[in-house]
């Protein structure tokens, strides 16, 4: 008889856990707490218009190629992938700006134009971030973490020196230009901390971003979601939507008994969540939680965000899919994130004018934009500083790309704090997890398999390998692993 298992929540890990547990002959059920599927990539619709509410970066290819893959398939089985060239673009300043290719030869020429001599750099810093890349990504990120020695290799030994210096001192090493320093310290963001606290061997990340270029499935992110989950039903996965689980139950052997889901109780052979950690944890009776309220409060955990989905009746000029707005002081933003949680002064953001490429996000002559400030989790969230924030921006980006923009604005939404909390139950309101700092990798992270309760398992942005997602994809194939193994 099939042992049945069953996931809490449906975001990306959660997916890719399904697709592995049921192709191993589990009966796989899915509990998402919410109306759609795909946990924080959903999608907002209004009027025509367009927005993914959560991840817009589309990195790392292969990830996604190797996970369908494993099941037979092609991402184009489920989705058409456009390479996004130019990738990005960053603004420092009025009539300032850099735009990144999606060639890493045009890259070079980029580097050399900003600062004399920094090609010759940027190519043995991408050697680097590309060795790292084929040490991590192909074999690394895939292990359970449950030991350090998963960590020591033949490769991994002649890196040491890489996880006790920082991407900071690695960046700026050789590379003076302030404005090169920061696109390059950039892409480490979606590991959830500051360059100064990241590991140089996060470097890959610089890979994942000039070598392997910036994507865009059409339809949004949400046609990955789709794709995920048409794999998963093909392979007899069951979807529970509106399924909010209240409790697990354990037995006196401190063994998952069952769920109480809706008010009503079901049993349960294994569980499997791909909700937040904490949150998960306090469905548990407090003598069988690993970690403590104290242990969570000590964690350094990547940025909040406050978020607008913003809706133009014209196109925009002089911005690209995705621009970067570094025109105020880094240090000074990050600090407020990481050292001192306040709300910015003056906050870097970003946009993505995914309509610029995709016709399906906005009706003909208009545009679709999101924008995101990184903020501290847990800050003070209300609509008062909502629109206080969305004034500072909305004026510097009419600054910044010389054009008026306020009187065209068909509608806007905006999702912070409170509704990541809402939502997704997300602890402090966090958008990306747990941040992947030194002392917050690989085995020093939250365990995918419980050490109290038997048969629970854990998986997502809080465990291994840590946020993002492709990351996410990879923490489901981990966690399915170590659930058949088990059994």
């Amino acid at each position: 008889m099939k042992k049945r298992i069953y996931i809490i929540g449906s975001g990306f890990s959660a997916l890719a856990a399904s697709c592995y547990l049921s192709k191993e002959g589990f009966e796989v059920v899915v509990l998402e707490k919410n109306a759609t599927l795909g946990g924080r990539a959903r999608q907002y619709k209004k009027d025509g218009f367009t927005f993914d509410i959560g991840p817009t970066w589309y990195w790392m290819p292969d990830v996604f190629e190797r996970f369908f893959a494993d099941f037979g398939k092609k991402p184009s089985d489920f989705y058409q992938l456009e390479k996004l060239d130019p990738a990005y673009q960053v603004y420092f300043g009025v009539e300032d700006s850099i735009t990144i290719d999606g060639n890493l030869d045009t890259i070079y020429k980029t580097f050399e134009k900003e600062e004399q001599g920094s090609a010759a750099h940027l190519r043995s810093f991408m050697a680097s971030s590309k060795s790292n890349y084929d040490i991590a990504i192909k074999d690394l990120v895939y292990k359970p973490c449950i030991s350090p020695l998963e960590l020591v290799t033949p490769k991994t030994v002649t890196k040491l020196n890489q996880f006790v210096s920082t991407i900071r001192k690695e960046v700026r090493r050789n590379i003076k230009s302030n404005k090169l320093i920061q696109i390059l310290e950039f892409p480490v963001l979606f590991l959830g901390a500051k360059p100064s606290n990241t590991p140089a061997f996060y470097n890959f990340m610089n890979y994942a971003d000039f070598g392997l270029g910036t994507w865009h499935p059409m339809g949004g992110m949400y046609k990955v979601v789709e794709g995920m989950v048409a794999l998963a039903e093909s392979l007899g996965v069951e979807f529970r939507t509106n399924t909010n689980v209240e409790k697990i139950q354990t037995d006196a052997a401190n063994k998952v008994t069952g769920l109480v889901v809706n008010g009503e109780e079901i049993e349960a052979d294994l569980v499997l969540s791909g909700a937040d950690y904490h949150h998960t944890e306090t469905l548990l009776n407090e003598n069988v939680r690993q970690y403590s309220e104290n242990y969570w409060s000590k964690k350094t955990f990547a940025p909040s965000s406050l978020l607008f989905y913003v809706a133009f009746d014209k196109k925009l000029s002089n911005v690209c899919h995705h621009t970067l707005f570094f025109d105020s002081d880094f240090d000074v933003h990050a600090k407020d994130i990481y050292d001192t949680p306040r709300w910015p002064d003056n906050p870097l953001f970003y946009a993505s004018f995914p309509s610029m490429t995709d016709d399906s996000f906005a009706p003909e002559g208009c545009e679709a934009a999101t924008f995101l400030i990184p903020l501290a989790p847990g800050l003070e969230d209300t609509e008062g500083l909502r629109e206080q924030y969305f004034q500072k921006i909305i004026v510097r980006l009419e600054k910044l790309t010389n054009q008026d923009v306020q009187k065209n604005i068909i509608f806007k939404k905006s999702f912070c704090v409170n509704d990541f909390v809402e939502e997704y139950n997300s602890y402090k309101g966090n958008a990306y997890g747990l941040a992947n700092t030194l002392f917050q990798t690989a085995f020093l992270r939250p365990k995918i398999k419980s050490n109290k309760v038997a048969n629970l398992y854990f998986t997502g942005q809080l465990t291994v390998p840590g946020p993002g997602v492709p990351p996410a994809l990879i923490s489901g194939k981990i966690a399915s692993d170590l659930i058949t193994k088990n059994q």
